[in-house]
């Protein structure tokens, strides 16, 4: 899948649980005394997983360590491209 739609469905989801369903307890639970906690459990819990999920993922996009060359492959790539 390209990047953006994955960045895109992703973003959707932690919109729906970090914004419709807060909205959809305020309708359904108006009597509650723990109407706000648990809006701002679902808040906070979308917001913690979705930075949590972009960092893992832009992580892997562009790794840190890229691949472990010996000294004789790196002559070998000097002398085939002439440095």
């Amino acid at each position: 899948m390209d990047t953006a739609v994955v960045v895109g469905i992703i973003t959707a989801v932690f919109a729906f649980i970090g914004i419709v369903l807060p909205v959809l307890v305020q309708f359904f639970m108006w009597r509650s005394a723990n109407k706000g906690i648990i809006q701002i459990m679902l808040i906070l819990s979308a917001v913690c997983c979705y930075i949590f999920w972009l960092t893992a993922y832009i992580c892997q996009l562009n790794p840190l360590f890229g691949p472990q060359l010996t000294t004789e492959i790196i002559r070998v790539m000097q002398w085939e491209w002439g440095q």
